[in-house]
């Protein structure tokens, strides 16, 4: 049975008085806790942007990012690499220096630069919002740049915070953000589906949701992207990802994705999701 907790106030960890760190409020998983989050969403997100380290490397940020002209420039200073890879969910290749100044020294315009040959479409984003390899003045000049940057940074280290707690229900927040970019896009629906395959949060989620095995991608890609399209329409009657494009369709997803990882987890004990889940595949 579901809880109906009323949103709690987020947790910060103090020390001296001073915040140092978010620490968000997820009593429960799956459906509830998908509910819940939703519900308290403003507030958490509000008290992460107000924590201690969040402002102080969105600061940082800001003060001196109009100084940097070249990729070589940024990868040197460390504190503000990480904001810049963080705001395109890149968190992880810090380290990886050298691979990413060379990806965002090339152009992007070029077929066969780096960023246009990974599947992840990741780094082909930080490299055109940085413009480094595209402009003779990069895009770190421009007056809103910082806060772009800024923003997206603040909003995947939410969804990383909230993933510490419980990595479906970020996989479920990043998915309703990015999700919605794709399906607009004025690109062929292969593309679009293509985009989701290569991009691995988004491809768990329909995975999961479709009930298909990751064994799938070690198959041709083509035919991946047949029972991918397939298994969407028959579960929500489209197989293009252009339908997602309505917040209902997306919430669906989330929802079919949501049940089925729950029941995945622990099928002994949750014969309210799986019959949650029979009734919603029914519909």
């Amino acid at each position: 049975p579901e809880s109906h907790a009323q949103p709690a106030a987020p947790r910060r960890a103090a020390v001296g008085g001073n915040t140092l760190m978010f620490q968000p409020v997820v009593p429960f998983g799956g459906l509830a806790g998908w509910r819940f989050l939703q519900a308290s969403l403003p507030t958490q997100q509000a008290a992460h942007e107000n924590s201690g380290p969040i402002q102080r490397d969105v600061a940082y940020f800001r003060d001196n990012i109009s100084k940097i002209t070249s990729a070589e420039a940024l990868v040197s200073d460390r504190r503000m690499l990480s904001v810049a890879l963080g705001a395109f969910g890149l968190d992880g290749d810090i380290n990886n220096t050298y691979f990413v100044r060379t990806v965002l020294e090339q152009s992007t315009l070029d077929t066969e630069a780096l960023a246009n040959r990974i599947a992840d479409k990741s780094y082909l984003k930080m490299a055109q919002a940085f413009g480094f390899g595209d402009f003779s003045v990069p895009n770190t000049k421009l007056s809103d740049f910082a806060d772009k940057i800024t923003t997206a940074y603040t909003t995947r280290q939410f969804e990383i915070s909230i993933g510490q707690s419980d990595e479906n229900l970020r996989l479920a927040l990043n998915l309703q953000r990015e999700l919605v970019e794709i399906a607009d896009d004025d690109i062929s629906d292969d593309a679009k589906w293509f985009t989701v395959m290569g991009n691995e949060p988004l491809r768990r989620v329909f995975e999961t949701g479709l009930g298909l095995p990751s064994a799938i991608a070690s198959i041709d890609i083509d035919k991946q992207l047949e029972v991918f399209r397939d298994k969407a329409a028959a579960q929500f009657g489209s197989g293009e990802i252009a339908q997602f494009s309505d917040a209902g369709a997306r919430e669906d997803l989330v929802r079919l994705f949501l049940l089925r990882a729950q029941v995945a987890s622990a099928p002994a004990a949750l014969s309210g999701a799986n019959t949650a889940l029979t009734l919603l595949q029914n519909t």
